[in-house]
């Protein structure tokens, strides 16, 4: 039979099964429903989510080791998949369990700017483009589509560049505002080694 810790490295269990340091997964949680959304430290939020991911070990060194590969909490949870997943200790249920964190962001601010004309509510959009674009290693292009009360159509992902360019084909850009009926039109993009 394959060694099962070689397939699943994320439930590897390094400490005794069933074992939680006297409690501490227990007291992480009541600071965070007591004390709310600054009660914990980045490494803490990220052991939190991991604990789910990977219930019977340590998880405080793996958040620790993935805050320094990857600079920060809004690094780790934009990172990409496989290089989350090819981490000592963690696989793809781990990776998984801290990039949905990024979906759900990202879903709860488009729904700030979709319920709202663009123009009016800037910084809910600054908002949404940066939870998604700022921690991008490479350049991304994207179009927003407006209709004539300015609210969002459609945000169209043109395409993700390089380091340093991206490529965007206008007439293509004008075919979609024209199908969609758009009125207005936002192009967008980010540069990776300054946030807008």
């Amino acid at each position: 039979m394959p060694d099962q810790s070689r397939l699943f490295p994320e439930q590897t269990p390094q400490a005794a099964p069933g074992s939680d340091a006297s409690g501490h997964r227990a007291r992480l949680r009541k600071r965070l429903l007591d004390g709310g959304s600054d009660a914990l430290g980045d490494h803490e939020v990220i052991e939190f989510l991991l604990m789910g991911a990977i219930p019977r070990r340590d998880v405080k060194p793996l958040a620790r080791v993935l805050l320094q590969r990857f600079g920060s909490l809004a690094g780790v949870l934009n990172a990409d998949p496989r290089s989350l997943a090819a981490m000592p200790g963690m696989g793809e249920t781990s990776a998984a369990a801290l990039l949905v964190v990024a979906v759900a962001a990202r879903r709860m601010a488009l729904q700030q700017v979709r319920d709202k004309p663009v123009l009016s509510s800037w910084q809910a959009l600054i908002d949404y483009l940066t939870i998604d674009m700022a921690h991008l290693t490479k350049e991304r292009v994207r179009v927003l589509y407006l209709n004539s009360h300015n609210m969002l159509i459609d945000d169209h992902h043109v395409g993700d560049g390089t380091i340093d360019e991206a490529a965007i084909h206008p007439r293509e850009v004008i075919r979609r505002a024209l199908d969609l009926g758009a009125v207005a039109l936002v192009v967008v993009h980010n540069h990776p080694t300054t946030p807008f």
